[in-house]
């Protein structure tokens, strides 16, 4: 099974970069967006319309994504719900988020929401710049080609159990070494 690129998109700036990602490998792409947006005439690209409300398009997204699936979002608290399922989340600017800077994002967030709660005026994200598309891009390639090894690997390794299976139902007695194909009824005779 492809991975399918789920998109919080509501804000998303990099949707043209998934497009062409998608379409360069055939992948399906789900938009979510509490609101009707445009999207490209192409039937594995669909728009899911949910309801407004606090994370509404998050928790659609968290339930219908599956392990290697790839999350697009800027989204943090997302990004770690998703991961906890087995898919991988790359954020706009083109960070993948990980097992291992999941915890570290998830801290840094926490920080400076109780300092703005407190009163602290601090800066918001840096300006989304050409380098970040980039990033982004070549993000989302390596996850997609990471998720396609992935699908490789699983596939040999099942058709090498299968594999198994088969030489362990094929019984040892129909098993014959190679210089006893060739009958000792069948002497060659003089003439």
């Amino acid at each position: 099974m492809t991975p399918r690129l789920w998109v919080d998109a509501d804000a998303c700036p990099v949707k043209p970069e998934v497009y062409r990602v998608a379409e360069r490998h055939a992948l399906e792409v789900v938009l979510v967006a509490a609101s009707w947006m445009r999207v490209p005439d192409d039937p594995r690209i669909r728009l899911q319309v949910v309801a407004e409300g606090f994370d509404a398009a998050d928790d659609a997204i968290a339930e219908g994504c599956a392990a290697g699936d790839i999350v697009i979002t800027a989204d943090i608290p997302l990004a770690s719900r998703v991961l906890a399922k087995g898919a991988a989340a790359i954020g706009t600017n083109g960070r993948p988020f990980t097992e291992d800077n999941i915890g570290d994002a998830m801290a840094t967030r926490t920080l400076l929401a109780d300092l703005r709660g407190a009163g602290e005026v601090t800066k918001g994200p840096p300006p989304f710049a050409p380098a970040d598309r980039s990033r982004f891009l070549q993000a989302l390639e390596n996850a997609v080609q990471a998720a396609s090894r992935a699908k490789r690997v699983r596939m040999r390794s099942r058709s090498a159990r299968e594999n198994a299976v088969r030489a362990s139902t094929w019984s040892s007695s129909n098993r014959r070494p190679w210089w006893n194909a060739f009958s000792t009824s069948t002497r060659w005779q003089k003439p």
